[in-house]
């Protein structure tokens, strides 16, 4: 039986201490350490499964291959091969914290779980973007979002023509089909954000995965885009609640990343913003007036929300939509309330809170929901 410490294209699941734990005990170490860490890490009934997950989530030679669709060369795969029978070995000695179910794709830890993981990992990805579908970037690292949102189309009332628009673009891009970047402009709470997100759930099955990235840092766009132009999967490149002065120096970055640069436009990366105003760039009196060059300085503005390719306006809703909004939500939650008493509430509601917006609509229908499981009367 060969050594775990021989694995080849497998490697990188010795980074796991648990699993590197077991190497050392089966290469005869003592075996306090290991299980000192499996019962840690509650893996004492199930480490087969563990070992098959860590083997399943790991970026190697092979996965990459078959996530790019491409077929591995024959060597990587016999290597591949070799390694997960040199796991099977190793798992099939039968003691208690060995036990566990293997999942279905490495099933018997041969060419058949061989075949199948190809076809997974060309339908998924391989490494962080099969575990998690949105990150935020960060000091140069991909951070996975442990808690996404995970809003749908179906929950966000209204706005069916917006959201069209935007589902048609994230369509494009997803397929391989001409796709701009977008710009999403409108006032709080219509649901800008939420639609992306809801976006991104929508196809995530398609190797779509979302990179926020935080306002301040836009200097690191060429650097964000050039890391993911490698990687085998579609990134949305989200830049949430956007604006800048006019004399940032942000702003050129901006433009480059919006198909200016020499770079073109990367077929794997799609920026997307939202905004509450249609020029993201805040313009300033003073910096107008004591401009030399004030038409070439408002032609260099407008250039920039010109520079994505959809502008999809997200305005306020009025009475008639709110209170619309506001009935499909209690439909979708099973509220009972009169809707002559709901339409009422509903806009004391938005008086009380400022305003009438899909986030105040779902906020107001939630309290309701909330009232009404403990019996107990809407107060507001």
């Amino acid at each position: 039986m060969n050594d775990l410490h021989s694995l080849t294209v497998l490697a990188g699941i010795l980074s796991d201490p648990l699993i590197a734990a077991f190497a050392d005990m089966r290469a005869g170490a003592d075996q306090t350490a290991f299980l000192r860490l499996c019962y840690a890490r509650g893996a004492e009934e199930r480490f087969a499964r563990y070992v098959a997950d860590a083997v399943l989530a790991d970026e190697n030679a092979f996965s990459r291959a078959c996530a790019r669709g491409e077929a591995p060369s024959g060597l990587v795969r016999a290597a591949f091969l070799a390694d997960l029978n040199t796991i099977a070995a190793n798992l099939a000695d039968g003691d208690g914290y060995r036990a566990g179910e293997t999942p279905e794709l490495l099933r018997g830890w041969n060419g058949e779980s061989v075949a199948r993981l190809e076809k997974y990992y060309a339908a998924n990805g391989c490494g962080i973007w099969l575990s998690h579908t949105a990150f935020r970037y960060t000091q140069g690292a991909f951070r996975p979002i442990l808690t996404p949102s995970r809003v749908t189309l179906a929950d966000l009332k209204g706005y069916e023509a917006e959201k069209a628009a935007v589902r048609d673009n994230f369509e494009n891009f997803v397929r391989g089909l001409p796709y701009s970047d977008m710009l999403l402009y409108g006032d709080r709470g219509t649901g800008k954000s939420s639609t992306v997100h809801a976006m991104v759930n929508l196809f995530a099955a398609q190797k779509l995965r979302l990179v926020e990235i935080e306002k301040e840092n836009i200097l690191s766009l060429p650097e964000l885009r050039a890391a993911l132009a490698p990687e085998p999967m579609k990134f949305v490149v989200f830049i949430d609640d956007f604006s800048l002065r006019e004399d940032d120096d942000r702003v050129s970055t901006l433009k480059a990343a919006l198909q200016g640069s020499m770079e073109g436009h990367a077929g794997n990366v799609m920026i997307v913003a939202t905004s509450n105003r249609r020029h993201i760039v805040d313009e300033s009196f003073e910096t107008r007036r004591n401009s030399v060059h004030a038409g070439d300085s408002e032609e260099e503005l407008l250039s920039l929300s010109d520079r994505f390719g959809i502008t999809v306006l997200f305005a306020s809703t009025d009475k008639r939509a709110y209170l619309g909004i506001v009935h499909a939500l209690a439909a979708d939650l099973g509220i009972h309330t009169p809707a002559q008493e709901l339409d009422a509430l509903a806009e004391q509601w938005a008086l009380l809170r400022g305003g009438r917006s899909p986030r105040r609509a779902r906020q107001f229908a939630d309290y309701v929901y909330a009232c009404e499981r403990k019996g107990k009367p809407v107060e507001l």
